[in-house]
C-alpha cells in the first residue's frame, strides 16, 4: 500500500513558534504604525506592556504621504491632499507641530496663523490647529577627500552653480537658482549645499581652494561631467550624496587651504578681491563692484539670532529695535529660517524697508552622521554653535550673536571692533556680584570647577565670532568632534550652546568680554546695572518670573519699544506682501497668546 504523501508530511511536521517583539511604546514603531504590518496577522499573538514608572509616549505621528497619486485638489473629507490629521488626542498639554522629513529635503512652514511651538487644543476653535508646510529645497551632499592621503581636505571650498562658468559674483550668493558656496568639514570630508531640481555644476571656490587644489575623481555625478566642472542633476526626490576627490598642484605640495597667522583682515579683504577679480578676468567694472562690496561688507554689522515662537520672535523685534535705535552703523541681520513662524517670515521684509537695515534667513540641515537632539529646543541650541563655520556666506567675516531676549544699550560696532587677542570668539563671562545666588552658580564646584582651572565659565546669549580665525583653526570641526563623543551621554551638555565652548575652552580659546556687555539680574547685582551694555533676561531659577513680566520692570525702554512694534504691526499692511494667508486676528492672536505662554517657556534658560 502506498503512503498518503500528505500524511506523510503531517507526521514528519515539527511545529515551530516564530517570535516577533514589537516595542508599542518606541519611537519607531510610532513612526512606522502607518505601514501594512499588524500583529493580528499572527496566530497565537499575545499582547503586554512593561510597567513604566512614567509612559515613554510624548508624541504623536502620521505619515503625510498617499499610496497612490490622486490629483484632486481635496480629499472626501474636505481637507487638502497629502495632508496629517491628528484626532482624539489629549487637550490639556502643551503642543509643538513639526515635521519629520527625509535627510535631504529643507521645508518649512509657510501658513499657519498659530503659534505652532505652544499649542493649547483646549484653547482653540472646535475646527482645530491647522499649519501648511512646503519643500523648499533639495540638499546636494557629498564628501570630499585626498587623492594621496584619504584624508579630507580641511576648509576646502566649494561653489555650486547653476551655470558651468567659473565666474564668480559674490552678489549672487543665495539667491534661487544663482551661486551657493561652502566648506569641506573636517568630520568625514562632508558638505551640504542648498539646490533644486535641475542640472548644477559644482567647483572649487575661486581663490586659495582652485589655485591649491584641483579635482581628479567623482562619483555619483552625470557622465557629462569633467574634472573642472562636476556637474549632476536632481530629477527626484531621494538623497543626491557624491564623492569628489581632490589632488594638490605639483607647485603647492606645502601649500594649506587654512593656516592660522596673524595677518590682518584688510589684508584678507584685499586677498580675497585679487581672487575673484583674477578669476573673472580684468574687467574693470567688476573689479570696482567687487571693491564697492567688499568695503561696504567690512563696515556692516552681521547680527544673528534664532527665534521659535510667537513668544521669543516678539522678543526679537524688540531686540532687532534695540540695535538699530543704538548704531550708527548699516546692519544686518542672519536668522536662521529652520524655525521661523509665516508670520515672522511676513513681517519681516516690511520692518526692513522700514527701519533701513538688510536681513538674510540662513538654513543648515542637521547632518545625518551627527547625533541628533531630540528635543526642539536643544536642537535649535545646536545651531547656535555646532555650524557658525558653514551657517553663513563665505565672505562673513564676523558675526554677533545676540540672544532674542536681549535688549542692546549701546553701539555694537565697539564689540565688532574687539580685539579678541587671538581668540576665535568672544564671550562675557557670567556675574559673579549678587551674591544670594551662589548656590545655584554650578560652574564654582565639581567637574566645572577642576575642568575651568580657574577660567571663567561663559555665558551665551552674547559672543562675537572671527570667522576668519574661526574657519582657519577649525573650530567648528573640535566643536562637532566633542560635540559627538559627549551627547552620547544623555547626562551630558546640559546647557548644550554653553557648555560646550566652555568645555573646549582648552582647545577652542574664548576671549572673556568685560563684564558690562552683559547684565543679567538673576547674576548681576544692581549697582553694575547703570554700566550695562546689554541686558539679558536670563531666567532666575529661585523666582522662576516670566519674561515678559521681568521684561517690563526692568527695563523701562522695553514697553516703548514693545508699543512702536505693536503700532506697526497694527498697520501692517497686506497688500505688499504675497503668499500671507494670515489676517489681522491671527496678528493680535501672536500679541495676546503671547501671555498666556510665558509661564509655560521652554526656550534656553540659563542656569
Amino acid at each position: 500500500m502506498q503512503a498518503d504523501p500528505i500524511q506523510e508530511t503531517l507526521n514528519n511536521y515539527k511545529p515551530k513558534r516564530q517570535v516577533v517583539a514589537d516595542d508599542e511604546t518606541s519611537q519607531d514603531r510610532q513612526v512606522n504604525q502607518n505601514l501594512n504590518f499588524t500583529s493580528s496577522d499572527f496566530i497565537d499573538e499575545k499582547q503586554f506592556v512593561n510597567k513604566h514608572s512614567e509612559m515613554p509616549l510624548k508624541n504623536f505621528y502620521r505619515y503625510i504621504i498617499n499610496e497612490e497619486p490622486n490629483f484632486y485638489e481635496e480629499s472626501k473629507n474636505g481637507w487638502p491632499q497629502n495632508t496629517g490629521l491628528f484626532e482624539s488626542i489629549p487637550t490639556s498639554p502643551l503642543f509643538t507641530l513639526g515635521m519629520i522629513t527625509p535627510d535631504n529635503w529643507l521645508v518649512e512652514s509657510v501658513s499657519t496663523p498659530y503659534d505652532l511651538d505652544n499649542i493649547h487644543l483646549d484653547e482653540v476653535e472646535d475646527i482645530g490647529i491647522f499649519a501648511d508646510f512646503e519643500l523648499e529645497h533639495l540638499l546636494l551632499e557629498g564628501h570630499c577627500f585626498e587623492q594621496s592621503t584619504g584624508n579630507p581636505p580641511r576648509g576646502l571650498q566649494f561653489i555650486l552653480n547653476t551655470n558651468s562658468s567659473l565666474n564668480y559674483d559674490k552678489n549672487q550668493l543665495n539667491q534661487k537658482n544663482k551661486i551657493q558656496d561652502t566648506i569641506v568639514m573636517a568630520n568625514l570630508g562632508y558638505f551640504q549645499l542648498k539646490a533644486d531640481p535641475g542640472v548644477w555644476n559644482l567647483n572649487l571656490r575661486p581663490g586659495r581652494s582652485n589655485d591649491i587644489y584641483s579635482i581628479v575623481n567623482h562619483e555619483n555625478t552625470d557622465p557629462s561631467s569633467t574634472n573642472e566642472n562636476v556637474v549632476f542633476i536632481i530629477s527626484n526626490f531621494l538623497s543626491n550624496v557624491i564623492k569628489v576627490r581632490v589632488s594638490k598642484k605639483p607647485d603647492k605640495i606645502n601649500d594649506q587651504v587654512l593656516f592660522d597667522d596673524d595677518d590682518d583682515s584688510q589684508n584678507s579683504i584685499w586677498s580675497s578681491i585679487s581672487s575673484w577679480t583674477n578669476s573673472m578676468g580684468n574687467n574693470h567694472e567688476n573689479t570696482m563692484n567687487q571693491l564697492n562690496e567688499a568695503q561696504k561688507d567690512s563696515e556692516r554689522l552681521n547680527i544673528f539670532s534664532v527665534a521659535s515662537g510667537h513668544l521669543y520672535e516678539r522678543l526679537l523685534r524688540i531686540m532687532m529695535l534695540s540695535v538699530l535705535k543704538n548704531t550708527k552703523t548699516p546692519v544686518k541681520f542672519w536668522f536662521l529660517k529652520n524655525y521661523l513662524s509665516p508670520t515672522f517670515k511676513n513681517i519681516l521684509p516690511l520692518m526692513a524697508e522700514k527701519y533701513n537695515f538688510d536681513y538674510e534667513l540662513v538654513q543648515y540641515k542637521w547632518p545625518r552622521w551627527l547625533h541628533q537632539q531630540t528635543e526642539k529646543q536643544r536642537t535649535i541650541w545646536g545651531y547656535k554653535i555646532l555650524f557658525l563655520d558653514v551657517l553663513f556666506p563665505l565672505d562673513v567675516k564676523k558675526i554677533i550673536f545676540v540672544d532674542a531676549d536681549q535688549v542692546v544699550r549701546t553701539d555694537l560696532k565697539e564689540l565688532k571692533d574687539f580685539d579678541l587677542g587671538g581668540a576665535p570668539y568672544g564671550y562675557t563671562p557670567f556675574c559673579d556680584s549678587r551674591k544670594d545666588m551662589d548656590g545655584f552658580r554650578f560652574w564654582k564646584h565639581g567637574y566645572w570647577a577642576s575642568h575651568l582651572q580657574g577660567r571663567k565659565y561663559h555665558i551665551s546669549a552674547l559672543y562675537v565670532v572671527d570667522l576668519v580665525k574661526f574657519r582657519r583653526i577649525a573650530a567648528g570641526d573640535r566643536l562637532r568632534g566633542q560635540y559627538q563623543g559627549l551627547s552620547q551621554d544623555p547626562n551630558s551638555l546640559s546647557n548644550l550652546d554653553q557648555d560646550l565652548p566652555n568645555n573646549m575652552i582648552h582647545q577652542v580659546s574664548i576671549k572673556s568680554l568685560p563684564q558690562e556687555w552683559l547684565w543679567c539680574e538673576t547674576w548681576c547685582d544692581d549697582k553694575s546695572k547703570k554700566k550695562a551694555k546689554t541686558i539679558d533676561l536670563c531666567n532666575n531659577p529661585k523666582t522662576k518670573e516670566p519674561k515678559l513680566t521681568a521684561a517690563k520692570r526692568i527695563l523701562p525702554e522695553w514697553q516703548g519699544y514693545d508699543d512702536e512694534i505693536r503700532q506697526f504691526i497694527e498697520k501692517f499692511n497686506y497688500n505688499k506682501t504675497k503668499n500671507i494667508n494670515e489676517n489681522e486676528e491671527s496678528i493680535e492672536k501672536i500679541n495676546s497668546n503671547d501671555n498666556k505662554i510665558e509661564n509655560e517657556e521652554s526656550i534656553h534658560t540659563e542656569l
